[in-house]
């Protein structure tokens, strides 16, 4: 299952969030330094991430989505930005798979969409945003402005 949810367009790349890793067995973390990873089809919650990260998940029809692949580019070439406000960019790569989240969020074609630390939906769309749109938007949020005042 792995292999077919793929975060990164880069083959062989360890998939990491903000310091962990994921592990073979259980897609869950381990260590590592980045900020990109798989949504494993059998995760139902993002309860692991409440309080501690903002997830951004991904999904897409195949990993050769022409929204997702530039999307992914937006993102990449952000990574500061993204580590900076505790972003985990999740990916869904495989609907073949069923995963509990895309079909919680009744998702058909390409959907990005940003959850809050509080673990509560803060935007949707179905097109890439630009990683400044994305920024504005969450650095408006009350937690993340209490964070750039600390």
């Amino acid at each position: 299952m792995r292999s077919r949810l793929m975060a990164t367009c880069m083959a062989g790349a360890a998939l990491a969030v903000f310091g962990m890793a994921f592990g073979p067995a259980d897609g869950r973390a381990a260590a590592g330094d980045d900020v990109f990873g798989p949504l494993p089809a059998d995760t139902a919650t993002l309860d692991a991430y409440k309080w501690q990260n903002r997830p951004v998940l991904l999904f897409a029809p195949g990993k050769d989505d022409s929204a997702y692949a530039e999307q992914m580019r937006i993102f990449e070439t952000a990574r500061a930005g993204l580590a900076e406000r505790e972003v985990v960019v999740l990916s869904d790569t495989a609907p073949e798979d069923g995963g509990a989240l895309r079909e919680a969020y009744g998702i058909d074609g390409f959907t990005m969409i940003l959850v809050g630390k509080d673990g509560t939906m803060k935007l949707r769309d179905h097109a890439p945003i630009p990683a400044a749109e994305l920024f504005a938007r969450i650095d408006s949020m009350p937690m993340r402005r209490r964070e750039m005042r600390e």
